[in-house]
């Protein structure tokens, strides 16, 4: 995909502050530092557009892209920060619990997950708001680069393995420093998400 031009669009806390257009999104979930601004800066080939932090919880509202007014990419708030009051906890459980239930043109939920370690529960309940949602389940592993490559197969095969994942579902390894895994993910949004979108 020729990305031309990129915009943050808007930081939303509710569903009246969503952008109002009916161009397909696809949305991050992860917990919290797993990567998902890192994920989105680099296979939009940005280097600050999605704010990145090394302290977890960055990331509380709903952060709109749009690309090319073609695309959005939207980034949720991150889950599972020990350090977040249980109040802010369930404001961002319900904020994404909400977009996800609501929003009409959601295409494609991808959850992120380290490939260091096995999924949280968290994770686990993450994809079952996912599978409520959506025909199939995109994982993207990151921080792959952070593995041996001897280590590489029996990560991702924990990863296929614990969170039940089957033919129709789509693993995608990951590294926001070596850019790894950006084109497969172009890949797929191309072939299943943009047939009907000019490049």
């Amino acid at each position: 995909m020729n990305i031309h031009n990129v915009s943050l669009t808007i930081s939303a806390v509710q569903p009246k502050q969503y952008p109002h257009d009916d161009i397909p999104e696809i949305a991050f979930a992860g917990r919290s530092n797993v990567g998902k601004s890192s994920f989105i800066n680099k296979v939009l080939n940005r280097k600050s557009l999605a704010r990145t932090s090394s302290k977890p919880g960055k990331t509380a509202t709903i952060n709109f892209f749009n690309i090319d007014d073609c695309l959005n990419f939207v980034d949720l708030p991150g889950y599972g920060f020990a350090r977040v009051s249980k109040e802010e906890k369930k404001k961002w459980g319900e904020m994404i619990e909400t977009y996800l239930n609501s929003r009409g043109n959601l295409s494609q939920v991808i959850l992120l997950v380290d490939s260091r370690h096995a999924p949280t529960p968290d994770d686990h309940m993450m994809l079952n708001f996912i599978r409520a949602v959506c025909d199939r389940v995109v994982i993207v592993a990151s921080k792959i680069d952070k593995l041996k490559k001897s280590e590489r197969t029996d990560s991702l095969r924990r990863i296929i393995t614990e969170l039940k994942l089957n033919g129709d579902d789509v693993i995608i390894p990951f590294s926001a420093v070596t850019g790894e895994g950006a084109d497969m993910f172009w890949d797929y949004v191309n072939e299943v998400i943009m047939n009907d979108c000019e490049e």
